[in-house]
């Protein structure tokens, strides 16, 4: 019941966006500088049966999401590094506040001297989502109980079972929130440096093309697959992490 009554509240919060898009875009008038929705659809509808659309998603999905891996597996470690040594986190702090205060395009364009336009996605990506997991794997990790830390010590607890009883329950619920937050900032990052890489066969390029070319319904159209993209794989792969989270930990113990 609660869950039908938020449906409804969701959905009356999209209705009413959606009909004053459509007001607005029935104001200006000229669908060059704003579509109606149904427009934005139809555009979109048009774009699903071509093949070129998903060798797009494709390409784009599989170098953004590669360099979201990439920012997991890194910042885990970078950040056990830190925890065990005083000096790997001095090292990093500047780095990390660095990346933070950098903005994307600045990253996007020193990175092009270097790399080629098709793997850009995957370093902008990698870099964007590597703060933000360090800081939610240090914050999870500094949360661990110091008593069962203590009482692990006291009884000599092998590494897996330390891991399991103390470190897990600890890191994984802010893991899990900072996931949430790096792939939206994942896909925003790595779509903004196809726009400037414009690799060939990307949805960046898609979207410079729809800009150049004034073609505003395939702009939007383009800008709602990415949007559904971020929101999917977000849901995947939060619901891969909590049903992993319960195999390691208990049903019990993951829901908590």
């Amino acid at each position: 019941m609660r869950s039908a009554k938020q449906f409804f509240q969701q959905a009356g919060a999209v209705g009413f966006w959606l009909v004053l898009w459509q007001c607005a875009a029935m104001a200006v008038g000229q669908e060059v500088f704003l579509v109606s929705p149904l427009q934005a659809l139809r555009t979109l509808a048009g774009l699903l049966p071509r093949a070129d659309f998903w060798q797009r998603v494709g390409f784009s999905s599989g170098r953004i999401l590669l360099g979201f891996g990439l920012g997991v597996a890194v910042s885990v470690l970078l950040a056990v590094g830190a925890q065990r040594w005083q000096g790997v986190e001095r090292l990093l702090a500047p780095v990390m506040q660095l990346v933070k205060a950098t903005p994307v395009a600045s990253f996007i364009i020193l990175a092009l001297v270097w790399v080629r336009g098709a793997n850009l996605s995957v370093l902008i990506s990698f870099l964007m989502v590597l703060p933000v997991l360090y800081g939610a794997v240090r914050t999870g990790i500094r949360s661990a109980d110091p008593k069962l830390l203590e009482m692990a010590a006291v009884f000599r607890l092998p590494l897996r079972r330390r891991l399991k009883a103390v470190w897990l329950p600890a890191v994984l619920p802010a893991f899990r929130q900072g996931c949430s937050t790096a792939l939206g900032i994942c896909w925003k990052s790595g779509v903004a440096a196809e726009v400037i890489g414009l690799p060939n066969g990307s949805i960046g390029d898609a979207l410079y093309r729809a800009k150049i070319t004034l073609a505003t319904g395939e702009l939007f159209a383009w800008t709602f697959v990415i949007i559904l993209l971020s929101a999917a794989f977000e849901k995947l792969f939060l619901a891969l992490l909590d049903r992993l989270t319960g195999a390691v930990l208990g049903k019990e113990e993951a829901s908590c």
